[in-house]
């Protein structure tokens, strides 16, 4: 039992980033910004719930952060044409410096560790079941349809009376809300906010979401096998291998190294949405 919630609090968070970055790209936005939205979210819920003592009002405001942050990627991208991988990177620095500042100036080192919490729970059934969610509204709704069509061919879109400008901003709140709540996952299972606490997990869901060929439940499999070495690097610390000690930064690394093999396309080869970068 222990084993499976562990892998449910590791795995869970990348659930919710991977099907934040799957609405993004399948509108044509490309998104490695997802690793900000996250960290953004975790500090303003950790910075809020510790001064409000509310733990819904806290997760609500980093819910709201992430989605201003994600509409800022789409403005970037849509209204200024800046590159999609400069702006995301962009505010990965921002969302890095911005959190680091807003912890130092804003938290309260005698309350540290009392964040208010809501129950692990209702996130890990928010995040287990979004992938079935997912593909539904993709498969069987009208609005699902839409997204895939601005994603596959923005030009034919606008043919059909569909505005890709309007489909990807909402596609990008969207993002928002998701890494929003991936992010407010991930410090509410901490119990406190540390610089740089999402730690790569953004650009791991990005990994798991080309491995599922950006499809909500090939993604959802790539997330638990990359949850699943979190789990195996955690329970691996200080044993052997081969007879040989083996420094802790070697297991830290090992999701890490898994996830720069899949991103080089060793472990499979998927088509991007056709539309991807396109305006």
């Amino acid at each position: 039992m222990e084993l499976i919630f562990i892998l449910s609090t590791l795995t869970g968070p990348l659930l919710l980033a991977a099907m934040g970055g799957l609405t993004s790209e399948r509108s044509g936005i490309m998104n490695i910004a997802l690793e900000g939205f996250m960290l953004t979210s975790a500090c303003v819920v950790a910075v809020v719930s510790v001064a409000t003592g509310n733990p819904v009002v806290g997760v609500l405001a980093g819910l709201a952060a992430a989605i201003v942050m994600a509409l800022l990627h789409a403005l970037l991208t849509q209204a200024y044409r800046i590159d999609h991988i400069i702006s995301g990177m962009a505010i990965n620095l921002v969302a890095l410096g911005g959190t680091n500042f807003l912890d130092k100036r804003f938290t309260d080192l005698s309350r540290q560790g009392e964040i208010p919490q809501i129950p692990m729970l209702v996130f890990d059934v928010l995040a287990f079941g979004l992938p079935v969610l997912l593909w539904l509204y993709l498969k069987r709704t009208r609005g699902g349809l839409r997204l895939l069509a601005v994603g596959n061919d923005p030009d034919k879109a606008r043919q059909m009376g569909v505005d890709p400008i309007r489909v990807r901003y909402a596609a990008l709140a969207a993002t928002g809300l998701l890494c929003g709540l991936s992010g407010a996952m991930i410090v509410t299972n901490a119990g406190r906010f540390t610089d740089g606490m999402t730690a790569g997990r953004g650009f791991i869901a990005l990994a798991a979401l080309i491995l599922g060929g950006w499809k909500p439940i090939p993604t959802a499999v790539a997330c638990l096998g990359f949850g699943a070495l979190y789990t195996l690097q955690l329970q691996l610390q200080g044993s052997q291998l081969f007879g040989a000690n083996l420094p802790s930064q070697f297991w830290n690394a090992l999701p890490y190294l898994v996830t720069v093999i899949a991103m080089a396309g060793f472990l499979g080869k998927s088509r991007a949405p056709a539309g991807l970068g396109k305006e």
